[in-house]
């Protein structure tokens, strides 16, 4: 499925990214302040939403993958997070700070539900509040490939080992990279398990979103090209990071 992380993802996706990057998680902690009321859609399995959490910020997290989420609630039972798609999110609350990190804003590669979303995020915002985000570049384009190969082994806890193969294509109408995965989980030579994965991102060009945003009704975005809050100037940086007001 499209973006989905299932089982073996979300297995993988632990063993690799189980904390948030510091420089990163201090790039988003940065914009919460006591009292706030949070949200984080795309929580995933809570590397940024838990060390909120443990800062005692009422955050509250949205992801549309049961697995992602169930290793979520492992690490914490009181987590207020809803297994939803975001344009199905449905509340009266209103948030003072809204993230999406890690690039994960680029899964939505059809620019119509990219429009939705944003107005979304908009509109569960409170007056006054801010948006952040971050979208990859189209410097990760990456050159086509014809056959699968193994971009990542790990072992598991159980002492299996756990393969990722992909195959990339990047389409530059589009501007989306398509990069197709199998994951295989073996016990020596002996498959045990796969799952397929269709991962897309859209790539994105400085200038690209931020008409968008001021077309919804953002009063002010600032574009950086670093978690140091550096002016994105040009299309060189892997990430572009996004703070819209309201």
């Amino acid at each position: 499925m499209q973006n989905y992380y299932g089982s073996l993802c979300t297995k993988m996706y632990e063993i690799l990214h189980n904390k948030a990057p510091q420089d990163e998680l201090d790039f988003y902690l940065s914009y919460a302040e006591k009292g706030m009321s949070v949200l984080e859609p795309l929580c995933g399995s809570g590397r940024f939403y838990i060390p909120f959490l443990k800062k005692n910020y009422s955050i509250t997290g949205i992801d549309s993958s049961n697995e992602m989420l169930s290793k979520l609630k492992e690490k914490a039972t009181d987590a207020k997070v809803y297994l939803e798609d975001i344009l199905n999110y449905n509340t009266t609350e209103k948030f003072d700070y809204i993230f999406i990190s890690s690039g994960s804003f680029s899964l939505f590669t059809e620019m119509q539900v990219c429009r939705k979303i944003l107005r979304k995020m908009k509109d569960l915002l409170k007056k006054g509040g801010k948006f952040v985000f971050s979208t990859d570049s189209i410097a990760n384009k990456c050159p086509d490939e014809t056959d699968y190969k193994i971009s990542v082994s790990v072992k598991t806890k159980e002492g299996y080992t756990l393969l990722l193969k992909e195959k990339k294509h990047y389409d530059e109408i589009t501007r989306t990279q398509y990069s197709p995965g199998i994951y295989e989980l073996y016990n020596g030579t002996e498959l045990l398990q796969s799952e397929k994965m269709d991962f897309q991102t859209h790539l994105y060009e400085l200038g690209e979103l931020e008409p968008y945003l001021y077309e919804i009704g953002f009063n002010n975005v600032s574009v950086y090209s670093s978690y140091k809050k550096t002016k994105a100037e040009n299309n060189k940086t892997e990430m572009f990071l996004y703070e819209c007001s309201l």
